[in-house]
């Protein structure tokens, strides 16, 4: 069995009946009370986000996750779409599973969060950092590079990411799609 000490970021767990990952955590010692600890939690298959805290030393219920490659296919009226890359099996899954979904392309490789109990498909991720290429920008002023004035520039995967005023269209940028911020512009 688990208890707090097993605590990690990124660790799914079984509070409730329902499942939860770990987001943050902590202790807090005080001199005359013994050591609790506390976590900032995200469902997993729910969109709740609670805080919770025990007993130094209390039973945990961690659930085993393993992470399969899957290949984004497209998106219909059951959800978003992908195929195992090995088994070529498809699966649907909704919106709120998804990590970032605006940030989706046709044929992107993805990170599929499987229950091993169940083999129940619990979450989407995609990589942190993905390459996407820039459809719409308003023209940059030549020489206006002194401050870190941003722009709204539409991506090919029709979400709006603000950029610096040197990128045009037509060019590769790389965007965190865990914040959605632009991270720099790509060399083709």
């Amino acid at each position: 069995m688990a208890n707090t000490a097993d605590i990690s970021r990124g660790l799914i767990i079984k509070l409730d009946g329902s499942l939860y990952t770990v987001i943050d955590f902590g202790e807090n010692k005080t001199a005359r009370a013994a050591a609790k600890v506390w976590a900032k939690l995200k469902g997993v298959d729910n969109s709740r986000s609670i805080e919770k805290t025990w007993n130094s030393g209390d039973t945990i219920y961690p659930v085993r996750v393993e992470r399969k490659d899957y290949q984004f296919l497209y998106k219909d009226d059951t959800g978003y779409n992908f195929m195992d890359t090995e088994t070529f099996e498809q699966i649907a899954m909704q919106e709120n599973l998804v990590d970032a979904p605006q940030f989706l392309k046709e044929g992107q490789q993805v990170s599929v969060l499987m229950n091993t109990e169940s083999e129940i498909p619990m979450g989407v991720e995609l990589p942190d950092k993905i390459v996407l290429l820039v459809t719409y920008s308003e023209p940059g002023l030549r020489g206006d590079t002194a401050t870190r004035t941003l722009k709204p520039a539409k991506v090919e995967t029709g979400a709006t990411v603000n950029v610096p005023l040197f990128v045009n269209e037509g060019e590769l940028i790389r965007v965190n799609t865990k914040t959605g911020e632009y991270v720099e512009r790509v060399k083709e």
